[in-house]
């Protein structure tokens, strides 16, 4: 099968994109109550955070790009991250943070980010065919 590496890139980096406004101005104070972070603290080496960031992104992007093929259209392709990010990623939060006795605000966030990550993947890697 043949990999678009560079849509790969750059769907993991749709991911930081999405994360920095959703961490970020919309979500930051409620996901900081919810998982119970002080909003003010930074992490102690930022540049760890982001560097295993980028590799889990990468990672789940190029499983992404297997699973769905080397040509999905992009209706396929969209509806597949949606399926993956709701469907298993946000049901998985769903089943440890139920057992952890976190809220469902955070599931909301966490999950809602997630559905929309693989759908950003779906949308960028249907786009590059």
């Amino acid at each position: 099968m043949t990999i678009q590496w560079l849509a790969i890139v750059v769907a993991a980096l749709s991911a930081f994109v999405l994360g920095g406004i959703w961490y970020g101005p919309l979500f930051r104070h409620a996901w900081c109550r919810e998982a119970g972070v002080d909003a003010g603290s930074k992490p102690r080496h930022p540049s760890h955070v982001f560097a295993r960031a980028f590799v889990a992104s990468f990672i789940a992007a190029t499983a992404f790009a297997w699973l769905i093929g080397p040509a999905p259209g992009l209706r396929m392709a969209v509806i597949d991250g949606v399926v993956v990010g709701l469907g298993v990623v946000a049901t998985s939060f769903a089943l440890n943070y139920g057992f952890a006795g976190r809220s469902p605000k955070l599931w909301l966030i966490d999950g809602g980010y997630h559905t929309l990550q693989f759908t950003l993947y779906g949308l960028i890697l249907g786009l590059w065919q």
